[in-house]
């Protein structure tokens, strides 16, 4: 009985993943026949995805057109923060859902003047797991950690290092006082993504912001995930 349910199982979960890739696939052709740049960010709770969000967007504006959707499980704090500093910021609720699927994405895009978007941030619901195997439809994914979760998070989460196109390491302002090696964490990510980029940075002081920029322009103009070089 127990053999008899896995082999059921494999079957519904592809069944599942094969849907979300046809939204996320359709998803994918409009951003990219209306020209706009889309980013899923991916990090744990508290790494900090929000503050770096309200940081990039201060420092768009009057450089490029962006939406932000926002994936939490419950309440609508994240969205209120966007919503600041973009005039398009559509909050998404999973209730006990632990990531974002193409649909929701799909139906969030409706609620949005495309027409007046060049670049669209995608905040994930704060898991290193499950939101890395449903693709969104999105041009790149990015990987946020930070110092303050450990060295050994990229080891520990290989999937969301090995699909990234860009690791973000966060909150580098407090590497004086943790104990955190960051040529450990490097090698990590190295071992298991050898020609992702990785850039620190601090949403508080703005530290490696302009790199993250940088990275973010260059892919926009080409349509592809940019290198730091």
């Amino acid at each position: 009985m127990a053999e008899a349910a896995r082999t059921t199982r494999i079957p519904l979960v592809e069944r599942v993943l094969e849907a979300n890739d046809e939204v996320a696939a359709a998803n994918r052709a409009q951003l990219e026949r209306r020209g706009i740049f889309s980013v899923d960010l991916i990090g744990a709770p508290g790494s900090g995805k929000t503050a770096l969000l309200e940081a990039t967007l201060r420092a768009l504006r009057g450089r490029r057109q962006p939406a932000v959707l926002v994936g939490d499980l419950a309440t609508r704090r994240d969205g209120d923060r966007l919503a600041r500093w973009c005039d398009q910021v559509v909050q998404i609720s999973t209730g006990q859902g632990c990531h974002l699927e193409a649909n929701q994405v799909r139906d969030a895009l409706a609620e949005i003047d495309l027409d007046a978007v060049d670049l669209l941030f995608i905040e994930n619901v704060g898991n290193l797991i499950c939101p890395v195997g449903f693709d969104l439809g999105q041009s790149a994914k990015v990987g946020l950690f930070s110092t303050a979760e450990g060295e050994d998070k990229a080891a520990k989460h290989p999937y969301l290092v090995e699909a990234a196109d860009l690791i973000l390491l966060n909150k580098v302002d407090l590497l004086p006082y943790l104990a955190f090696d960051r040529s450990f964490f490097e090698a990590d990510v190295r071992l298991l993504n050898p020609r992702v980029p990785i850039l620190g940075v601090s949403a508080t002081t703005g530290e490696g912001l302009e790199a993250w920029l940088a990275w973010l322009e260059r892919a926009a103009r080409s349509g592809l995930p940019a290198s730091t070089d």
